[in-house]
């Protein structure tokens, strides 16, 4: 037998048509909807973000993320505590104290990120990261470092964080540092001020390898100038040994 053709909409009855519209009609509804709902689950919601919080803080301070919170949050978003990307993230939110999170911290800081959820988070770890190699937003980040990582009870930094914090916003930028953290063991220095903190990055990143453009005249730190005297005075001792 011959198969028998699609009849167009115009050869339809009214009673035909009608039927045909409603399904069309509820087609494009439930497309529509499923669209809708899809939306409404990748929108950010501040009640879903402080869910979130709420599974790292203890029924005593509900409003602070503390260092045990802190290390699963690590855990769950499958990064360690001493990634660099955890000091953007505590950027990103203005955290006061290395190692906690207010409620109001976290809120602002992933309300930006429009994150609220791990998965969310964790879609955003790369950009956290690309951040680093935008010079004037890496500066912002290295002197926001110094007050965030220092004890609140001293006005400068223990030499011990210092030293971690170069090494890791430094150690893998600045040719010197392996040398600068060697200098910094053997000196006097018990701690870092502001000061010499923001001089070290403009010395990385301004100052010649080879110290050939290090003016001794220059409104550098005694800390630095120390620094270049060690470099030469090794320098020095190694040709006297050769």
């Amino acid at each position: 037998m011959p198969r028998s053709k699609r009849r167009s909409i115009a050869e339809m009855t009214p009673e035909e048509d009608g039927r045909h519209f409603a399904k069309r009609l509820r087609n494009t509804s439930s497309v529509s909807a499923r669209r809708h709902s899809k939306a409404e689950d990748n929108a950010f919601s501040p009640k879903h973000c402080l869910t979130w919080f709420a599974e790292y803080t203890s029924a005593d301070d509900p409003e602070l993320l503390g260092p045990e919170g802190m290390e699963k949050f690590c855990e769950d978003i499958g990064v360690e505590p001493e990634n660099v990307v955890m000091l953007v993230l505590a950027w990103k939110m203005n955290a006061k104290q290395m190692g906690f999170f207010t409620q109001e911290e976290w809120l602002r800081g992933l309300t930006e990120l429009q994150c609220d959820s791990i998965s969310k988070l964790q879609s955003k770890l790369e950009y956290l990261k690309s951040l680093l190699n935008h010079f004037p937003t890496f500066k912002s980040i290295y002197r926001y470092a110094y007050d965030f990582a220092r004890d609140k009870d001293q006005r400068s930094m223990d030499i011990e964080t210092a030293k971690a914090m170069l090494q890791l916003l430094l150690g893998k930028h600045w040719d010197l540092h392996g040398q600068f953290n060697s200098f910094l063991e053997q000196s006097k220095y018990k701690v870092i001020n502001k000061d010499q903190w923001c001089n070290i990055l403009e010395f990385s990143r301004s100052i010649n390898n080879d110290l050939s453009n290090y003016d001794v005249d220059g409104a550098w730190p005694v800390l630095l100038d120390e620094f270049v005297e060690w470099i030469k005075a090794s320098k020095s001792n190694d040709k006297s040994v050769s």
